[in-house]
């Protein structure tokens, strides 16, 4: 019998999910390391950090999903 571990969850913004495994998207993480700053000197708000994402890049990321992923940062996790 095959032992086979399923990549359980969803996929983190910026990558995909091929067979088992994460392949990072390079230019959705080039987004998200230009927004990070821009939010976090309160030069734009998570709202509009969230919709400029989706203009550059095609895929969605919620004002919610975004500050999760300042916030994780910020906490080192």
């Amino acid at each position: 019998m095959e032992n086979t571990r399923k990549l359980k969850g969803h996929v983190p913004f910026g990558y995909k999910k091929e067979e088992k495994e994460l392949i990072p998207i390079e230019s959705e993480l080039e987004a998200l390391e230009e927004i990070k700053d821009l939010v976090n000197n309160k030069v734009i708000s998570l709202r509009e950090g969230s919709s400029w994402i989706e203009y550059k890049t095609g895929r969605k990321l919620s004002y919610q999903g975004l500050k999760n992923i300042i916030d994780n940062e910020r906490l080192g996790q």
